[in-house]
């Protein structure tokens, strides 16, 4: 062979090392990065569900307490917040604002016995429960692969692929502050 075509070779077989690997890593980032739109979709669907659930609920009590208009004020509000809200922070403050107003609506309705009796209301309540757990659920799978993205992008050689192509670390789905502390409970 000639020494022309040795260092062809050699070069091929170089770029080869470096090229595959660089593509394959490129591809796991937006695979991964997928994952997490995906995921944070999932909530927004959740949300949605919630959001859909909650004017049947609020228009069933409002039959029975129909002078708690606080309540039904605070949570039309927190809707519109979650509506509105653009980054994760002001989707998880408003989601978080909501789940609150909506609990002292259900702790109403346990001042109401022919309430808690109405089949609609009953079955409201469950949809809603549900679709709480469904909501922390999609959270957490949101939260997972997140975490798989950005371990994945902060890893050597991977952090240079994500340098060269801009992939920026997503941010997790957390809490509000006051969701932190214990609840204080008096008998």
């Amino acid at each position: 062979m000639k020494k022309g075509t040795i260092a062809i070779i050699v070069l091929v077989a170089v770029l080869a090392i470096i090229v595959f690997p660089a593509i394959s890593a490129y591809n796991n980032l937006v695979a991964l990065s997928e994952e997490v739109e995906t995921a944070l979709s999932q909530i927004d669907n959740q949300l949605q569900r919630r959001n859909d659930l909650i004017p049947n609920l609020v228009e069933t009590v409002k039959g029975y307490a129909a002078h708690e208009e606080e309540i039904f004020i605070s949570i039309a509000d927190a809707r519109s917040r979650l509506i509105g809200a653009g980054s994760m922070e002001e989707r998880a403050a408003a989601s978080d604002e909501l789940s609150g107003a909506l609990s002292r609506l259900l702790a109403i309705a346990e001042s109401y016995p022919e309430l808690k009796a109405n089949e609609n209301f009953t079955q409201l309540s469950d949809e809603l429960a549900g679709t709480e757990n469904r909501i922390a659920r999609a959270r957490m799978d949101y939260n997972d692969a997140a975490r798989k993205y950005n371990t994945s992008i902060r890893r050597f050689p991977t952090v240079i692929i994500a340098n060269i192509f801009g992939f920026e670390r997503y941010d997790y789905f957390e809490a509000d502050e006051s969701a932190r502390q214990a609840p204080e409970v008096k008998f």
